[in-house]
């Protein structure tokens, strides 16, 4: 792709980002509504004993012993593994997920920034997939990395 090319899309990304402010899950979430889906850092072993993956457990229906997708009112990614690249795969197999599941909403929480260590300036750019896709919301700190 050539610079003009990539400042295109660059361009589009932002508009979307900055008319998609909606789409921003809280801090803590607390409640879910019928079609919310809470998502969440795992590990590959599905041992949810902290952070975000405490929470989908205890409250959500996360499942021990899976550690990736779509368990209960929940949906997993895992974190834990590597480095970011390693999360990536992960990250676009949900937001296919997500894409073939417009009735759903998904709650993204700041997935991999808490025990795994990673910041959002390292997370973010893995979502940049989901900046169109409607049913899926992400952290302040996901959208602002991503303009």
């Amino acid at each position: 792709m050539d610079n003009q090319a990539e400042t295109n899309v660059q361009d589009q990304v932002n508009e979307t980002v900055n008319t998609n402010q909606e789409r921003v899950t809280a801090e803590k979430v607390n409640k879910l509504r019928n079609n919310e889906i809470f998502v969440f850092g795992s590990n590959l072993q599905g041992m949810h004993g902290g952070g975000a993956a405490r929470i989908a457990f205890q409250r959500y229906g996360a499942i021990m012993g899976q550690g990736v997708g779509l368990q209960g009112k929940c949906y997993a990614i895992p974190t834990m593994q590597g480095d970011a690249s390693t999360i990536k795969p992960y990250v676009d197999e949900f937001i296919d997920f997500a894409k073939q599941h417009p009735e759903m909403t998904f709650l993204v929480t700041k997935i991999g920034c808490g025990i795994a260590g990673f910041t959002p300036q390292e997370i973010a750019p893995l979502f940049k997939r989901a900046v169109k896709v409607q049913n899926i919301h992400l952290p302040q700190e996901f959208w602002d990395e991503l303009k």
